[in-house]
């Protein structure tokens, strides 16, 4: 899951980067890191049911491509954007205490550490 999130962030970044898909090597990385974060994110919902698993991959994600925005793209953040980035942030930790499993447990049972 945590592979599916950082291809999702990279891709998102080369997004911005690749200007409208104009720039083709920007273009190709954003498509390779796409393809890649959903190959993965399968994986994940093989042991975390789809609700789930896609609540924490968008939110997750979220998070990280508003921390690249700011640093890499020097874009601002607002009070009400902070403050939906840490009711996000919140929610992901509700999810991960309410579960049955911990999160490392299910990290482990869908060998993603080695995908």
């Amino acid at each position: 899951m945590a592979f599916a999130i950082l291809c999702e962030s990279v891709a998102t970044s080369f997004l911005k980067a690749s200007e409208g898909f104009t720039k083709p090597l920007q273009t190709i990385i954003f498509v390779v890191a796409m393809s890649a974060s959903f190959y993965l994110l399968t994986h994940a919902i093989k042991v975390i049911p789809i609700g789930i698993a896609y609540a924490i991959w968008s939110a997750v994600g979220i998070v990280l491509i508003s921390l690249i925005g700011y640093f890499v793209y020097k874009q601002t953040l607002d009070l009400p954007a902070i403050l939906g980035i840490v009711l996000i942030v919140i929610g992901v930790i509700v999810i991960n205490v309410s579960r049955n499993q911990p999160p490392i447990k299910i990290l482990l049972k869908s060998n993603l550490y080695f995908v």
